[in-house]
């Protein structure tokens, strides 16, 4: 019989930071919740448990945010409601969420949570990464799968007793996956214990849209453990003095019609992007790109770099969209980039590739070269558009 983990330490609950913005959640905040609702009623079945969802809130005037978490999945909700942090600040929110992860209160009695999500947002990726630091422990980045199970581990390093590497089984490992090598592969990450110290919480952060939200119920009911302040001046050392919204540089989530553009640019990628832009024209459409294009990092004409920046990437770890036509250009169609718009009513895809993965879930499949279809494919829209070219 292999031998099984103890952890040193006294770990429980899954806790959840809630990134709000003008004192409404981030949409990822939201889905978190339901994700880890989900996750801990498994968990408390599987193992006869009785762990809580743990919530994180921190702003100024939070009342409703706080009791929207409940209503969204939470049990407990630690909460700091102090001016200095309406809006987001790195290494006061840090220091808070250390305070209350590690501390001891009329709720907590175990040394620190079990598992912990963070939204993969600008901040959420920030915090996560100095809270984990904080905390002592490792995080898992740009998660969208998650399950918990027991694990057999076979490892030269964590498993090796002696001269002899042992079969150790780990319980109650959060399995965090998530795309790698532009979604071609799924890789698995586990945070595990060794024999010099414990690495808890098992920590990651979730892409947005990888789960959905729960509805709120205003009939559950949770507990509220306010987080004193108690921060000094060097605590706060960056101050906002002032704030201005940017418009979004490129929301693709409501358009109608949407022009892509892959890896079949490479040959000339100015002119890719030109030809791109001038369909978008003709059909009123906006313009995306694939993670490829982006990690390619096509040297292009200034006037159309705004059009190869990783804002406009459609995909799994970039915008999840659903027009009613979607037109790929030279995207090969790997499983990261379907992920992201294969709610799409009408895919319309051009490859030079017949055996483009793209083929097996487009309504329309062209093949040849994008630099060779695309006029044609203008003019013809053009001219069935009441155009005149």
């Amino acid at each position: 019989m292999p031998l099984t983990w103890t952890s040193k330490g006294n770990y429980q609950d899954m806790w959840v930071f809630c990134e709000q913005n003008n004192n409404q959640f981030v949409p990822c905040s939201i889905e978190m919740l339901g994700e880890a609702r989900r996750l801990m009623d498994k968990y408390n079945k599987d193992y006869s448990a009785d762990e809580k969802v743990v919530a994180v809130v921190f702003g100024y005037q939070i009342d409703a945010l706080v009791q929207e978490a409940i209503e969204r999945g939470a049990d407990v909700v630690y909460s700091c409601d102090d001016r200095n942090l309406e809006h987001f600040l790195l290494e006061p929110y840090t220091k808070l969420i250390a305070k209350a992860a590690q501390g001891k209160d009329t709720y907590k009695s175990y040394d620190e949570p079990r598992y912990f999500l963070f939204p993969a947002t600008n901040n959420g990726r920030d915090i996560s990464a100095t809270a984990l630091a904080a905390l002592d422990s490792g995080l898992a980045s740009d998660s969208n799968l998650l399950y918990i199970n027991d694990e057999l581990i076979r490892h030269p390093v964590k498993t090796k007793r002696g001269d002899k590497v042992e079969e150790i089984v780990y319980p109650r490992i959060l399995h965090m996956k998530r795309p790698d090598f532009s979604g071609f592969e799924w890789s698995t990450i586990l945070c595990i214990d060794d024999e010099e110290k414990d690495f808890h919480p098992q920590a990651c952060s979730v892409i947005p849209g990888s789960f959905k939200a729960l509805e709120r119920n205003s009939q559950r009911k949770g507990i509220r453990i306010p987080v004193s302040f108690g921060l000094v001046a060097k605590d706060l050392r960056t101050k906002i003095v002032k704030r201005e919204a940017l418009p979004k540089e490129a929301d693709l989530t409501n358009k109608d019609v949407i022009v892509s553009l892959g890896r079949g640019i490479a040959k000339n990628p100015t002119q890719g992007i030109k030809l791109g832009l001038e369909l978008a024209q003709v059909l009123n459409a906006d313009v995306g790109i694939s993670r490829g294009v982006v990690t390619a990092k096509y040297p292009v004409d200034p006037a159309y770099m705004q059009y190869i920046r990783d804002v406009r990437q459609v995909g799994e770890t970039g915008q999840k969209v659903k027009p009613k036509v979607y037109i790929a250009l030279g995207i090969s169609g790997a499983i990261q980039h379907k992920k992201g718009m294969d709610k799409s009513k009408m895919i319309i895809s051009v490859n030079a590739d017949p055996n483009a993965p793209i083929k097996e879930f487009s309504d329309v499949f062209i093949e040849g070269d994008i630099f060779e279809v695309i006029p044609k494919l203008e003019a013809h829209l053009a001219r069935a558009l009441g155009g005149t070219k």
